[in-house]
C-alpha cells in the first residue's frame, strides 16, 4: 500500500505547491492559462510519444480493455442522460462531465500505482491506450464542435480530432508501438524532456486554479458533483469488476489489476481541456479534488478485498 499512498502524496504536494504560488501573488490566473497551454499543446503530445512507444499495444486485446470499456461506458451514460435531460446541460459541459465521470488518472497516477502496487506498469497500458486513442479523440471532437457552435457531423468527429496535438502524438507512439521503430536520441532526447514537463505543469496549474478559484461547491451544481464523484469512485469499478469476474472470469491479481486501475481518480488533464475550451471548469476541478481524494480509501478497501 505504500506505492498508493505515495502516489497520491505526491499529486498533492505538487499542487499544494501551485496553490502556495497563488496565495503569495507570485503567479495570478494568467500564468496558470498559460501552463494549462503548454500541458495542452506541448509537453503533454511529447509525453504520449514515449508513454505509447513503450507500451505493449498486445494488451489493449485482453480482458482489462473489455472490462475498462463497459466501466467507462456505464459512467458516462449516467452522467450523459441526467445532464442532457434534467440539468440541460450544452455539448461542451456535458462532454467535460461526462470525463470527469470516467476518465482515470492512468498517467502521472496510474503507472505508479501499477507499478509499487500491481508489480507490473503494463497493467495500466490497456486503460491509458483506450482513453488516448478512443475517448480522447471522441471527446475532443465534441469539444471542437462545440467550441465552433456548429453542427456536428460524422466527418467532422472522424477528422477533427487528428488536428489535436494530443492525438497526434498519441497516434504516433502508438505506431512506434506497434512498428518496434525507434526514435533517434536527437529526436527523443528534446521529446522526453519536454514531455517531463506534461504532469507538473498540469498539477501546479491546477493547484493555483484551486486558490484562486471559487470555493468547493460554491459555484455550479452540487448535484452533478455528487454524481461525477460517485460514478467516477464507485460505479465505474464496480462494473469493471462485474465485468471482469462474473462475465469474463477473471480472477487473483489480474482481477485486482482491473479494479484498481478503474479506481484511479479522475486525471488532471480533464481540467487542461475544461480550461483550454472553456468549459464546465468549475465542475472539473471539483470532481478532481474529491476523486483525488477519495480514491485512497477507495484503492485500499479494493487491495484489501481483493488482494
Amino acid at each position: 500500500m505504500q506505492g498508493v499512498l505515495t502516489g497520491f502524496a505526491t499529486i498533492a504536494v505538487v499542487i499544494a505547491v501551485g496553490a502556495l504560488l497563488a496565495h503569495l501573488r507570485i503567479v495570478d490566473a494568467g500564468a496558470q492559462q498559460v501552463l494549462s497551454r503548454l500541458a495542452f499543446f506541448v509537453a503533454s503530445p511529447a509525453l504520449m510519444v514515449g508513454t505509447l512507444g513503450r507500451a505493449d499495444v498486445h494488451q489493449v486485446l485482453s480482458a482489462n480493455l473489455l472490462a475498462s470499456l463497459a466501466g467507462i461506458a456505464v459512467a458516462v451514460a449516467l452522467y450523459v442522460v441526467p445532464a442532457r435531460l434534467v440539468w440541460r446541460r450544452p455539448l461542451g459541459d456535458t462532454t467535460i462531465g461526462a470525463l470527469s465521470s470516467a476518465y482515470v488518472n492512468a498517467g502521472n497516477l496510474g503507472i505508479p500505482v501499477a507499478s509499487y502496487v500491481l508489480g507490473d506498469a503494463a497493467f495500466v497500458a490497456p486503460t491509458l491506450l483506450l482513453q488516448l486513442l478512443v475517448l480522447q479523440p471522441l471527446a475532443l471532437g465534441f469539444l471542437d464542435a462545440d467550441a465552433r457552435g456548429r453542427e456536428l457531423r460524422w466527418w467532422q468527429l472522424a477528422l477533427r480530432p487528428l488536428r489535436n496535438p494530443l492525438t497526434v502524438g498519441s497516434l504516433v507512439g502508438l505506431l512506434l508501438s506497434v512498428t518496434g521503430w525507434t526514435l533517434p536520441a536527437a529526436v527523443s532526447d528534446p521529446l522526453a524532456l519536454l514531455g517531463a514537463m506534461a504532469v507538473p505543469s498540469m498539477l501546479v496549474a491546477y493547484g493555483i486554479a484551486l486558490r484562486l478559484g471559487p470555493g468547493l461547491g460554491r459555484t455550479g451544481s452540487v448535484a452533478e458533483l455528487v454524481t461525477t464523484s460517485t460514478l467516477k469512485m464507485l460505479v465505474q469499478p464496480l462494473v469493471a469488476w462485474f465485468v471482469a469476474d462474473v462475465l469474463l472470469g477473471v480472477s487473483g491479481h489480474a482481477l485486482l489489476a482491473i479494479v484498481v486501475t478503474s479506481a484511479l481518480p479522475t486525471a488532471q488533464n480533464i481540467f487542461v481541456h475544461a480550461t483550454r475550451y472553456q468549459r464546465a471548469t468549475v465542475l472539473a476541478r471539483d470532481t478532481i479534488l474529491v476523486t483525488t481524494v477519495g480514491a485512497v480509501p477507495v484503492i485500499l478497501l479494493v487491495a484489501a478485498w481483493l488482494g
